[in-house]
């Protein structure tokens, strides 16, 4: 009976070191080499910009990405297309409650919650997104060659109570309308 106890042990602890588990790896990101590019649409034309991210991280297995997380800093929105009064202006009204209240709402984060390989360097990316403290899931693509990803996002901001000039909120604005969907295009260093 202790032979065969001993056996049973012993089989046990080889399976189970012989198993060990694949160690993930977290990226960071080198957010001061990293850029994240805004593209709003109106029925007039469009604005863009950049916006920082706080911190980032890429989480890997094998070289191959497994998850994420990015803190992204609200208070960090420029305007690129515009400049002087013009540009101060946008950016106030951007930052103000008709828009992102970054006042009350200084953050917004993504953190990945499934992550498929779709072709050697790509990848299919589900993820929360949280604006305004509410948070929606989203998909898009990652591409990551060596210590470089991008990925280009589509957000409705509707879905985040960011209301001014929606058709989604209000009627009859004609061309004074901002379109819904707005770009995040990013490219990210870790």
């Amino acid at each position: 009976m202790r032979k065969s106890v001993g056996i049973t042990l012993a089989l046990i602890a080889f399976i189970a070191f012989s198993f060990t588990g694949i160690d993930r790896v977290k990226k960071m990101v080198k957010t001061n080499d990293s850029e994240v590019i805004w593209k709003g649409y109106k029925v007039t034309g469009s604005h863009e910009g950049t916006i920082a991210l706080e911190t980032g991280e890429l989480i890997m297995e094998e070289d191959e990405l497994v998850g994420g997380r990015f803190v992204i800093d609200m208070t960090s929105i420029t305007v690129t297309d515009l400049e002087g009064e013009y540009k101060g202006k946008l950016e106030g009204h951007l930052k103000s409650d008709d828009f992102f209240g970054v006042q009350d709402h200084p953050k917004a984060s993504l953190v990945f919650t499934n992550v498929e390989a779709s072709s050697k360097n790509a990848y299919n990316v589900t993820g929360d997104l949280t604006i305004k403290g509410i948070t929606n899931p989203i998909s898009f693509t990652m591409s990551i060659y060596g210590n470089k990803a991008t990925a280009a996002l589509k957000i409705d901001r509707s879905k985040y109570n960011v209301r001014y000039g929606s058709t989604s909120f209000f009627d009859n604005l004609k061309d004074k309308a901002i379109y819904d969907e707005f770009d995040l295009i990013t490219e990210i260093q870790f």
